[in-house]
């Protein structure tokens, strides 16, 4: 899966900011606002300034098509935190091709790449279709908490994968 994840650069800026804006994606965020120009720019800068975070764009067929970020890269404790996102409009049909291949690029990055031995994420406990994706790819829940989103409270799901279940599963 080499070359489906690159770094993000400045000419990536708009087009993530668009596809992070698209409705369905603000609907399974914990950030639901649409984020405007300077808001996304500071956090940009501040992703690109942060050793311990990394902003990837995923290409599909050759052409960008969503983000992925690692976040609470530990080196030492082998550990990151990761998160998605896909160009919803852009994909039409190709949007389920494109979750898989993603999905296991980003797991190919964290374990290959960062030297990872435990990648986990946040997912809301209503978007069944991601954990379903994560579990396919051998995530486990290891627990459920409530977070606050825009003032309601909202059911969050804790998945990880380690990398000794990894190789086990791409050894099937």
């Amino acid at each position: 899966m080499t070359g489906l994840l690159v770094e993000a650069g400045e000419d990536d800026l708009d087009r993530i900011r668009r596809w992070r804006n698209h409705p369905s994606v603000r609907r399974v965020s914990f950030t639901t606002h649409e984020i405007g120009v300077e808001e996304h720019r500071a956090w940009f800068d501040a992703v690109r300034a942060d050793p311990s975070r990394r902003v990837l764009v995923y290409r599909h067929g050759g052409v960008p098509a969503g983000v992925v970020l690692f976040s609470d890269i530990d080196p030492e404790a082998g550990s990151a935190e990761w998160h998605f996102y896909l160009d919803v409009e852009g994909l039409g049909r190709e949007i389920l091709p494109a979750w898989l291949k993603l999905e296991g690029a980003a797991v190919d990055h964290g374990f290959d790449v960062l030297g990872l031995s435990l990648l986990g994420g946040a997912t809301l406990a209503d978007n069944r279709q991601v954990l379903q994706l994560h579990k396919r790819f051998g995530f486990t829940e290891t627990r459920r908490y409530v977070r606050e989103i825009d003032g309601e409270p909202r059911e969050v799901v804790w998945t990880e994968l380690r990398a000794a279940d990894r190789r086990t599963r791409k050894k099937r």
